[in-house]
């Protein structure tokens, strides 16, 4: 009976850290941040990205029902390859998908971006009523944390030195 109680509470405490690790690495105030602002029809977004990362791909999803929405890869602009990039802009990517941005606009935008040469990424979901509602300033975007610069966003991640 003893070996049977040890046993379940071996099993309990398992499935407990378990959660705990899967509720604390989904926490939104534990993620890396990224930046968007809306500028009338334009939507850009800032990815935190290093000096040495290249975007390759970004994808938009309407968060609610997980539909694609726009798709492109091959960014031309050297601001596209360092995360600063403008959604359904079709001409400043090799290849981009035909769909046209929605309007409205969902109400959450789900943003992410792969980088080049590796299956790594980031991205962030964005209320767009809170978004239009922040009126940032010139060079900046709206983060869950408020107005930040690129400089900001970027600053969150720790880059290696390239040697």
């Amino acid at each position: 009976m003893l070996t049977g109680s040890a046993l379940a509470l071996t099993a309990l405490a398992a499935v407990g850290t378990w959660v705990y690790g899967a509720y604390s690495m989904s926490d939104p105030a534990t993620a890396i941040r990224a930046g968007i602002r809306i500028d009338g029809s334009r939507i850009s977004v800032k990815m935190p990205t290093c000096p040495t990362d290249k975007v390759d791909m970004v994808e938009v999803y309407d968060s609610d029902s997980e539909k694609l929405l726009w798709r492109a890869s091959g960014p031309k602009t050297p601001e596209a390859k360092q995360g600063v990039v403008s959604l359904w802009n079709t001409e400043d990517f090799l290849k981009a998908s035909s769909g046209k941005q929605p309007n409205p606009l969902p109400t959450n935008l789900d943003v992410s971006v792969t980088f080049a040469g590796s299956e790594d990424g980031t991205g962030d979901v964005f209320n767009v009523r809170k978004v239009k509602a922040a009126h940032v300033s010139d060079g900046q975007y709206w983060t869950r944390e408020g107005a930040e610069k690129a400089t900001q966003i970027d600053a969150q991640i720790k880059c290696h030195a390239s040697n």
